[in-house]
């Protein structure tokens, strides 16, 4: 008993000493500390924000688009297109293609190879290269939909049967 209460006075020493002696680093790192804990809130409120503003344009934009006011519609997508948010930009592409708002194929390509340097993730990149080779056949370029189907098979994506029966039609 009488060497517990020794060590726990030892140990509040070494505590006393260890604080006296680094009383600056100990402030400092606590500053470090509650810095990057407010850093990353309002970094994530931030971006909690962003999400919210570009789901609301995505949704103007339908709205335009149902009234048959074309290009407020297209005008909005663009921008959800270049504000690299993933979800929104790939459903802003899609809505572009299924409507047909762009006419111009080196645009369009542009816009697939934008996308593509933003996905991380390899089923999305997959799905993007298919619907980008579909587009190019739908609109008679059949060499380069050809090469993007053939590394989708030769990549064995998930997407590998759906892109030999792509080919094979």
């Amino acid at each position: 008993m009488d060497t517990e209460i020794k060590d726990k006075i030892v140990l509040k020493d070494k505590l006393s000493d260890f604080y006296k002696n680094n009383k600056y680093k100990v402030y400092i790192i606590f500053l470090f500390i509650t810095l990057a804990i407010v850093i990353a809130f309002f970094y994530k409120n931030n971006l909690e924000k962003k999400n919210k503003y570009i789901a609301e344009n995505y949704i103007t934009a339908g709205l335009f688009l149902e009234s048959g006011n074309k290009e407020d519609s297209l005008k909005i997508y663009e921008k959800i297109l270049d504000s690299g948010n993933n979800f929104y930009s790939l459903l802003a592409l899609n809505i572009i293609l299924e409507k047909n708002l762009i006419s111009d194929q080196n645009k369009i390509l542009n816009y697939f190879n934008y996308i593509e340097k933003q996905i991380k993730s390899k089923e999305q990149l997959d799905l993007i290269t298919f619907k980008k080779a579909l587009y190019l056949l739908k609109n008679n370029n059949p060499i380069e939909a050809n090469k993007l189907l053939k590394k989708l098979i030769h990549s064995k994506s998930k997407l590998s049967i759906l892109a030999k029966e792509a080919m094979s039609k």
